[in-house]
């Protein structure tokens, strides 16, 4: 007797029109975001949980998804924020001894939709060859028609960092602590903080629109720039921060971070075709050692504005040969296109860590 196929329920419609079917979980909400995929093996909870990812709808490239659940200790924010899950294969069933809920039922507590049944190789390949684009998650019987007119009439999402930021400084502290680290939240990754404190770091956190002369006056031994969400043009009050504080502290730019240090010295962002998000190689072009590293941007340094800045490339990303970082050693100012902190993922640039820990040392000791 042939099998009886389940009727899809959902689909996503992108502004070409092109149309794909599956299956709903999680939230059951209609959503618009900004189609990007992800090419990770491992770490859908620590994706879904990274305040970077707001306004994004992330296709995962790896065909299983969910099997082996959430659990408590993995999440980057309590507060989830992405746009939406779409997947090949959702395992509702995970058989890991840490979990303590399904992937389903974090995304129906956030409020995020997810889609399962796609054909994520056909999606994947349209992103990358026509490049990101918005795209809707909306019940399967809603006309493609009404489906691309709320598309239209969707307005572009701006200032999503001040929608993720903390709102007031809070602390990690660790024992026997030999620096105090202030950490601008554009988007800050709870293992940016974790991988602080474990290399003696105590943290002050504090919202993206701190000023420089509080910051100053937190007399902190150097700064970090976090990742987020967003494109860096919406952020002239961090740029400002940047330009105010280089030379006088020891400043570390994660991601978005990066992009906003390239801003403060003179040069500009650009948009990607379809972003990096997910494992990619990058060559350190001082020691012309090759890093596998994890990322998540659609932004990125651009190159032909850098000339007559300061700025040293440091890093290329050699999938594209994009700036992976930059840095001005005169100032103690270093930033990475990459997230060193990533986990689970690649840990061979958690150096970069080092590399700052290092400027803070220097600073002390000439002060």
């Amino acid at each position: 007797m042939a099998a009886i196929l389940k009727p899809y329920d959902r689909k996503i419609v992108l502004e070409s029109g092109a149309e794909y079917y599956g299956y709903g979980f999680g939230d059951r909400s209609e959503r618009i975001a900004e189609i990007v995929f992800n090419n990770s093996m491992v770490g859908y909870q620590e994706i879904v949980s990274d305040p970077a990812y707001t306004g994004k709808m992330v296709v995962m490239t790896y065909p299983l998804i969910g099997n082996y659940g959430i659990a408590d200790d993995d999440f980057e924010t309590r507060t989830l924020t992405a746009g939406g899950l779409i997947v090949r294969e959702y395992n509702d069933f995970p058989s890991n001894f840490r979990y303590t809920k399904t992937l389903g039922e974090i995304l129906e507590e956030s409020h995020i939709p997810g889609i399962s049944g796609i054909d994520t190789r056909a999606l994947t390949r349209s992103i990358r060859d026509g490049g990101s684009c918005r795209v809707i998650i909306t019940d399967a019987d809603t006309p493609r028609e009404a489906a691309l007119a709320h598309l239209a009439a969707a307005p572009a999402e701006h200032d999503l960092v001040a929608q993720v930021s903390c709102r007031k400084r809070w602390y990690s502290r660790t024992s026997n602590h030999k620096f105090n680290v202030v950490a601008i939240d554009c988007g800050i990754k709870l293992n940016v903080i974790r991988e602080l404190n474990a290399r003696g770091c105590n943290v002050t956190i504090v919202p993206w629109n701190t000023t420089a002369a509080e910051v100053l006056g937190m007399h902190p031994d150097g700064v970090v720039v976090a990742g987020g969400p967003g494109a860096p043009a919406d952020l002239p009050e961090v740029t400002e921060l940047i330009r105010e504080l280089k030379g006088k502290l020891p400043i570390f730019g994660i991601a978005l971070g990066c992009q906003l240090i390239a801003m403060a010295y003179g040069a500009g962002a650009a948009k990607l075709k379809f972003g990096h998000h997910g494992g990619y190689p990058v060559k350190n072009t001082v020691t012309g050692k090759i890093v596998m590293t994890a990322q998540n941007h659609i932004w990125a340094v651009d190159e032909n504005t850098i000339a007559g800045t300061p700025l040293t490339v440091t890093y290329r990303n050699l999938a594209d040969n994009t700036v992976a970082g930059v840095a001005v050693p005169a100032d103690r100012v270093l930033g990475v296109q990459f997230c060193p902190e990533s986990a689970p993922g690649p840990q061979d640039s958690e150096y970069v860590f080092d590399e700052f820990i290092t400027l803070m040392k220097e600073a002390k000791e000439h002060a």
